[in-house]
């Protein structure tokens, strides 16, 4: 088992032991499991994904949108820093989905590169939560 620890900026998101996370960097998905060599990385926008037992199906994993970040793993203690982290249970996707529509008009609206950069931003990390909830939601029905 690791230890994982999962920090936003509102507060401590996950703590506890488990046995896989799969963490987005920006060099694709990376899986931790106990014995990890020490890494210290960056957290892209994207999802986390967190297996408490071994003999959990992919289904039983907890999942979390995030807004990027610092990962470091050290001896069998993997913590990740965020600025935002939302629990699948915690998106609703209505709203999501028109936060996702309002980032978009934002994007198309954009007259220059920060605000174009700004509006990208939220449209990757509006997306992000949508799938997560989408995952959320396919999964409750099976």
């Amino acid at each position: 088992m690791i230890h994982f620890q999962l920090v936003a900026l509102s507060g401590t998101k996950f703590d506890g032991d488990v046995y896989e996370v799969i963490l987005p960097t920006l060099d694709g998905e990376i899986g931790v499991l106990q014995d990890h060599m020490p890494l210290v990385s960056v957290a892209t926008i994207g999802m986390i994904a967190v297996r408490k037992d071994p003999k959990d199906n992919d289904a039983k994993r907890e999942l979390f949108a995030i807004s990027g970040g610092v990962i470091d793993v050290t001896d069998n203690k993997l913590r990740v820093l965020v600025d935002e982290a939302d629990h699948a249970d915690d998106i609703n996707e209505a709203e999501a989905r028109v936060a996702m529509e309002r980032a978009e008009r934002l994007r198309a609206e954009a007259k220059d590169e920060v605000s174009l950069e700004r509006a990208q931003s939220l449209v990757d990390r509006h997306a992000v939560r949508l799938q997560v909830a989408n995952l959320r939601r396919r999964r409750q029905k099976h």
